[in-house]
Formats: structure tokens, sequence, C-alpha cells
């Protein structure tokens, strides 16, 4: 299994939480080597954390899974490394994250990815986040911030000059041509 994130800091933390789990399955999954960023199980499966660099993660032969954590916060170029390795194992891909724009390949994968399981849960849906919280987070954050943090919803940037509503409508080609 191949774990990967945006950050070193993120890798590892995703890595504690995986360790965690194994550690409360019963058996207990017995680790024959374990440090920050792998381990190897009793039954020689591999776990390796990475951080998102694309000329890093190259090297993993036919992983049966790869999870990306903060997905939307991954380079394409890193989804491009991961790809072939996929090719090879036919193995399984999850991406877990909240939108970053309407751009990148979480953003294609979400809105277009064939076969794709789509699992979408949002802050009122989760117990542990009190609606006290979320309301005072969508006062702080504005409609499309929060929209996008809490509700899981694609926005656009606030930098952008147009909107991708905008830009679609006009990529059109119903209109009569010029005599």
């Amino acid at each position: 299994m191949l774990l990967v994130s945006p950050s070193l800091r993120q890798s590892r933390e995703l890595f504690a939480k995986v360790i965690g789990f194994l550690k409360e399955l019963e058996p207990v999954e017995q680790l024959e080597e374990d440090n920050k960023s792998s381990c190897t199980l009793a039954n020689g499966a591999r776990i390796v954390s990475l951080p998102g660099d694309p000329d890093t993660v190259r090297g993993f032969s036919a992983p049966k899974l790869i999870i990306k954590d903060e997905a939307a916060y991954i380079s394409d170029a890193m989804q491009a490394a991961i790809d072939p390795m996929l090719a090879v194992s036919e193995g399984r891909l999850i991406e877990m994250s909240s939108p970053n724009g309407r751009r990148g390949d979480f953003y294609e994968n979400w809105q277009h990815g064939e076969g794709a399981e789509r699992i979408k849960i949002v802050g009122r849906q989760c117990p542990r986040i009190a609606a006290e919280f979320l309301d005072h987070q969508r006062r702080k954050l504005g409609p499309l911030l929060f929209a996008q943090e809490y509700e899981g919803e694609f926005i656009d940037a606030q930098s952008s000059a147009f909107s991708s509503e905008l830009i679609e409508r006009a990529l059109v080609d119903d209109f009569a041509r010029f005599p």
C-alpha cells in the first residue's frame, strides 16, 4: 500500500493514523518493521507513506492500493507518476480530499471519472463538528469558501477573471457562421 500526501508532515500524520488503525484490529496486526513513514506487516505486505513529490515517488512497483490524502492539493505531475504503477498492478486508487477549485486531477476524476465511486460527506453530516462551529465558519469564511471547505463544492479561484461557468457557456459550437 502506498500512501501519498501533499507534504512530509501530512504523510507522517496519515501514516500514524493507519498504524493506529492496525493496532486496533483484533487480532492485533503484527508489525515486523516500523518507522515514521513505512512498515512491513507480518504477512510481508508493506505500507509506505510519501510526500507528494513526483520525483521521489517513482520506483514503487505494482502497489495493490494507493491512497491519496488531500488529493486536490497533490499536483497533476504526481498523479502522472502514480498512474503507471496502477497500470501494472491493476490496483485501486482512493482519493480523499476537500475540493481545491475547479481544476486538477481530483476535480476531473470527481466530475468525469469513469467507474469512480464517489462518497461525499459534508460538515453537517459529521457528528464531531458542532452546528455552532459551522455557523461561525460560514460567517467567517463567507459562502464560497465555506461551500468548498465544509460542503464539498468545487468553486472557482477568487483570482479568476471569469467564472468556469461563463467560460463553458462561451465554448459552444451552436452559432451561425458569418457569410
